[in-house]
């Protein structure tokens, strides 16, 4: 018998819908992100989101089946991301995040590692540097 994924251990897709959506929902409202969506509806971004969320965290491999290797640099080059990007974002993950935690039920240990990852990540995707 195998080790249970994070993407298990996380609760599967409930937990992963729930947290994408939560943070889509404050990305509808923020003037700082919001324009970098250029589709009126945010749903096909929440479900590209999600699908590689899962497909990271060892769920379904639907959206590499479906776009290829994720490239996260290469498809969020064409937008400006700087610090105040980054905070937003971060800000919007870190609510959904909470959310999703108790929504869920999950143990707090694995909070950490889905923190790590979100910060990161952000961090990785700033592509303006800030002035001096």
């Amino acid at each position: 018998m195998s080790e249970p994924t994070p993407y298990e251990l996380m609760g599967g897709a409930p937990f992963f819908t729930t947290l994408v959506h939560a943070f889509y929902e404050g990305v509808a409202q923020d003037q700082v992100l919001r324009p970098m969506y250029p589709e009126a509806d945010l749903e096909p971004a929440e479900r590209r989101f999600r699908m590689f969320l899962e497909q990271y965290w060892g769920g379904p491999d639907a959206y590499s089946q479906e776009r290829g290797h994720p490239r996260l640099r290469m498809r969020h080059a064409p937008f400006e991301i700087d610090m105040a990007a980054h905070d937003h974002w971060l800000a919007h993950m870190r609510n959904a995040l909470d959310l999703a935690m108790a929504e869920h039920q999950l143990d707090p240990s694995l909070e950490e590692p889905l923190w790590r990852y979100f910060s990161g990540a952000a961090l990785a995707m700033v592509n303006i540097a800030p002035n001096d």
